[in-house]
């Protein structure tokens, strides 16, 4: 910890790097700005009380996923979540289809057209998004329990205006974090998918510190192994050593180095956890429109964490989705091609054919302690409410296993990339020797 703090006053002491961490803080602190102003036409104090009434699993993660802005219909209400969706369908896309596979080994050019394609899907979504928000908002179905009107106008115009302003909110996030991830420190959309997950922590800490000061401080505790236990996984990885044969190029020795391909054991990262979220809020937005036998029971079985198919749903969906991301975004058979054409070879191994089966050998041993990896940690706040028997805790539990992979991940990003930043500009360790 000591030696982060010294890393980021290092960082601050360096000119150019200063600049681009306090232009990076100016857009996160306008980014959150943006996520609590309210929108044109809806009544901010209704959005208030209904918002504290409604709890539960999934509105909880909707607040969370969302920095506390999509059920307060804030101008930034839908946040990251159109970009980081468009971005992972046209990465599952660039796999599967044929055209954009070719753009994607085009090198940059090629990337530069995908990027165009993932801003205007995600300006689609976000149409798509806004639009439902709104036409639960407008019939009082988005937050269940909640006899007020949320809009002061439901004219056509109105809510026309509120849905524009909710999509042009959208490009703005996409901008900053685009602006970010040029000009600033790290990747713009994590972080500020980070930025969202943190600024709702303090007041679930607060919350709960007043409902149940016990659970809080054994909460507390948990929180900070488990935060050393997701580290300890996230930076696990399985090295797989590569020989490169020497060539001879003109008058000049090229190759015979080593070197090793890492595999992490959490290749998917936090994206089948964003799917298997995503999935499981589809028929609590559809429920008010199936009936009210067929609703009641979507509403009793999956907008609550603590059921028993709820959870079970949850987990299926993580593990499934780690199988099927993992399976598409990782090809043995082109990475032992590239091998091969390099002129390298993995110890032992045949080149071809042997390699990518070995590769594919290693990454399905992977995956599956990756995958409950995930799994293990969407259940911690269930069996924390088991253990601690305490119904308030379940509506504040901040240390979910979605929440905590955000920060850890994004968070050790962002000080590799601040530390390798400054290590570039420091040749302290050279002048020693």
């Amino acid at each position: 910890m000591l030696t982060m703090f010294a890393m980021l006053a290092g960082a601050f002491r360096v000119p150019e790097l200063r600049r681009k961490l306090l232009f990076t803080l100016g857009l996160l602190a306008l980014f959150r700005f943006g996520q609590v102003l309210p929108s044109p036409g809806v009544d901010v104090v209704a959005v208030r009380e209904c918002v504290g009434a409604a709890r539960g699993g999934v509105f909880d993660m909707v607040q969370l996923l969302s920095g506390g802005a999509m059920l307060r219909l804030s101008v930034f209400a839908l946040g990251v979540m159109p970009y980081i969706t468009a971005s992972i369908v046209m990465q599952l896309s660039s796999v599967m289809v044929p055209k954009l596979e070719a753009l994607r080994k085009e090198g940059q050019s090629g990337q530069a057209r995908i990027t165009q394609y993932t801003r205007y899907l995600t300006v689609a979504l976000a149409v798509l998004n806004a639009t439902t928000i709104v036409a639960l908002a407008r019939a009082g179905q988005l937050l269940p329990g909640c006899a007020r009107p949320l809009l002061r106008d439901q004219s056509l115009a109105a809510v026309t205006v509120l849905v524009l302003t909710m999509v042009a909110g959208t490009c703005v996030v996409m901008w900053i974090g685009e602006l970010i991830t040029d000009r600033g420190v790290g990747n713009g959309m994590s972080l500020l998918m980070f930025t969202q997950v943190v600024a709702v922590f303090p007041a679930y800490m607060a919350t709960m510190f007043v409902m149940s000061p016990f659970a809080f401080v054994v909460i507390l505790v948990s929180g900070v192994f488990l935060v050393a236990a997701v580290v300890f996984v996230e930076q696990a990885q399985r090295r797989v050593p590569v020989q490169y044969a020497k060539r001879l190029v003109g008058r000049r020795m090229y190759g015979g180095s080593g070197t090793y391909i890492p595999l992490k054991v959490n290749q998917a990262g936090i994206v089948p956890v964003i799917f298997a979220t995503s999935l499981l809020y589809l028929p609590t937005l559809a429920a008010p429109m199936l009936g009210e036998e067929a609703g009641g029971w979507i509403a009793r079985t999956l907008t609550s964490g603590s059921h028993p198919l709820y959870m079970t749903a949850y987990v299926l969906l993580i593990v499934a989705f780690t199988y099927f991301y993992v399976s598409i975004t990782v090809n043995p058979a082109e990475v032992a091609d590239n091998i091969r054409r390099y002129g390298g070879f993995v110890p032992g191994i045949r080149p071809g054919r042997p390699t990518a089966e070995y590769l594919a050998y290693i990454l399905s041993r992977l995956t599956a302690p990756g995958a409950f990896y995930l799994a293990a940690l969407a259940l911690v706040p269930l069996v924390a409410f088991a253990i601690l028997r305490d119904p308030g805790t379940q509506q504040n539990f901040p240390f979910g296993g979605t929440s905590v992979l955000i920060m850890v991940g994004v968070g050790l990003d962002t000080v590799k990339q601040i530390e390798a930043q400054v290590r570039q500009r420091s040749y302290e360790g050279f002048l020693r020797l």
